[in-house]
This record gives structure tokens, sequence and C-alpha cells, in this order.
């Protein structure tokens, strides 16, 4: 538990109440020159947190013209905690105990007595105090500020060891998902289309349809989740969104290609087939991009008779195409995503030199 600390202010006030009652303790009427000067140290005082060097150095007089000396121990004191300039805190202390020993004016002081010698190191000691205290303090300060980075990187260790753990965790999940789950569901959607086809029960061939659909669906919802899992660079609790058809816009504008879209599709489609609209004009896009600069394209989204299809078209390019590296599996991916969810993909040249793209699918997501 930390404990509670003043507010400045309050130690600074009792500072300078304790410098007035040592004042009025060594109050001279006869002397006013010298209580000016004591009076001045002790409302110096007040500035010992921001000009420590200068409170000390208008405390000094005081200490030379008087026998009021608390406010510059005070001082000095306040120079130690906040500086690290150990040569001016030693001629600091220095000054104190020569202005404490000599008095101006003060023409009888033998500096070589016994007397002086011995008031000399009593000073000297009392000089030495509050520069010890002082340093102490802003050592144990520093021990504190220093303990309190440890334990913040021991936190933030801490949490990056958990947050290894759960990537780790969340690997082997996917792993797991990808070997055992996604190849089982895939057997029965295999299983589900062939009892389809061969079965001439209306029923059956009916119940066979909703399987195969909803293990399709299942399939694409766990390779997106496997995609998940063994995404990187996010907090543990952070999850990619996924795309929808209210990304379609934000996409066509980003794309820096001259794109006029056209939407009429329902917002109520699976989430299957909305990734599988979205991906499909994201990889047309892409390829205008690479492969036709300069041409303006058409985006067209519909929906008839249970079938969702979608359009991309596009001019000639008016700048020479750059040989850019390319894999070829864009879409060899979207026809297989197509054909998981009970569509077809087809793409080729228009007589203008441009290129279409069109994906025709099921609005339920399979056949």
């Amino acid at each position: 538990m930390t404990p509670r600390r003043l507010p400045p202010p309050l130690p600074d006030a009792a500072l300078v109440v304790c410098s007035l009652f040592d004042v009025w303790v060594h109050f001279d009427a006869d002397e006013p020159l010298r209580m000016g000067f004591a009076l001045v140290a002790a409302s110096a005082l007040l500035l010992r947190r921001r000009l420590p060097l200068l409170t000390f150095l208008l405390t000094l007089p005081s200490v030379l013209l008087s026998d009021a000396v608390f406010a510059a121990l005070a001082a000095l004191y306040s120079l130690a905690s906040l500086t690290r300039r150990r040569v001016m805190l030693a001629l600091c202390a220095l000054a104190f105990t020569l202005s404490d020993v000599t008095r101006w004016p003060s023409p009888d002081v033998n500096l070589l007595g016994t007397s002086t010698l011995i008031t000399l190191t009593y000073t000297a000691a009392m000089a030495a105090a509050p520069v010890f205290l002082g340093q102490l303090v802003q050592t144990r300060r520093d021990l504190s500020l220093r303990l309190t980075e440890i334990s913040e990187a021991r936190d933030h260790e801490q949490l990056l060891t958990a947050q290894a753990a759960l990537s780790k965790e969340r690997a082997q999940l996917a792993r797991e998902m990808h070997d055992v789950v996604s190849h089982q569901v895939s057997l029965i959607a295999v299983r589900a289309g062939a009892l389809q086809v061969g079965s001439r029960d209306p029923e059956a061939k009916e119940a066979a349809a909703t399987i195969r659909r909803l293990s399709v669906q299942t399939l694409d919802e766990l390779r997106h989740m496997v995609n998940v899992l063994r995404a990187s660079g996010g907090r543990p609790t952070e999850l990619t969104p996924q795309p929808s058809l209210a990304d379609l816009e934000q996409l066509v504008t980003g794309s820096g290609i001259e794109t006029k879209l056209r939407m009429e599709l329902p917002e109520d489609l699976p989430p299957t087939v909305q990734r599988a609209v979205y991906r499909t004009v994201q990889e047309a896009l892409t390829n205008i991009r690479k492969h036709a600069p300069g041409a303006a394209a058409a985006v067209c989204l519909g929906h008839r008779d249970g079938t969702v299809r979608v359009t991309v078209t596009n001019s000639a390019p008016t700048r020479p195409g750059l040989p850019l590296p390319s894999s070829h599996y864009g879409l060899v991916s979207l026809g297989q995503r197509a054909s998981l969810l009970g569509g077809t993909i087809t793409s080729g040249p228009t007589t203008d030199g441009g290129y279409e793209l069109c994906l025709e699918l099921p609005a339920t997501g399979a056949p």
C-alpha cells in the first residue's frame, strides 16, 4: 500500500512557519537589517522546489548576519534532494559553514583558535546533515522509480508470455480444425452430394441436399475460423472482421480504378455468399489493376430466381501493362469457392479488348 503524501503547499508552509519562528526567537529590534534578511530567507523557502539553488543563495545573508539559520538548512536540504551535482553541494555546504562561523562583522574572530575550530567542526557537521539527508531522499526516490519500472517490465513480460502461450494454443487448435474437422466435414459434403445424385427417393434427395448445403457452409466457416486462429500481430482478443456486402463500396473506392458499382442484392444473404461476392470483386479489381492499367471497370451485382449474379467488366487498357509476378491461383481459388457453394465462374475477353468475369451461385449458398 502506497502511503499518502501531503500536498506540496503544506510542507512548504510548515517550513516557512518554522523559519519565522526561528526569526522571532532571535529577533533584535536594534538590528532591523539583519531581521530583514532573516525574513527574506524565510519567505524564500516558497521557491525551494522550483529554484532550489536561488533559494539557498537568498538564505545565506541571514546566516552571515544573524543566528536564524533554519531557513538556510531547509534550503540546503531541498537543493541536495533535487540536484545530482555533488561538487556544487559541497561548495554550498562550505559556504554555509564559513558564513555561520565568521558572522559579519566579526573583527575579533581568531580562525586558528581552539574554540573557533570546535565551532567550525560543529557547523560543518550541521551543514553536512541536510546534504546527506537530501541525497538519501533522492536515492530513495530513484529506487522507487526503478522498482516501478521493473514491476511494469515484469508485468509486460508476463503479458507477452501469456500471449505467446495463447498464440501457441490457437495455432494448435487451427491445425486440429484443419486436419481433422475440415476433413470430416468435407467427407460429409461429398457423401451427401453422392447420395443426392444416386437416390431416387425425393425426401432422401432433399435431406441429402440440406446436409450438403449445411456441411458446405460449415466448411467455409471453418476455413475462415482457421485463418483467424492463424492470424498474428493483433491482440489475443482481436478477431479480424470478415468482409461483407457492406464493405464493397469501400473496396471499389479504394481500388484506384474508375469503377461504376451497381448493387441490387438483398441484405439477408448468407455470410458465405457475401464473402464469395466480395472476394470475386476483389480478385477482379486486382487483375484489372495488374493487367489492364488505365482501364475503366463496371461491377454489377444482381439477384434473380434465387441466383446471385456478379459481373465485373473492364474496358481495354490505355497503358502498357507491367510484368508483375502472379501465382495464377486467384481465379482457381474463386472457382473452387464457387463450386463449393454450388455456383460457377466464367471469364474471358470482350469484343472491345476488355475482359469480363462472371460469378453465379445460389442465394442460399448451396444447390
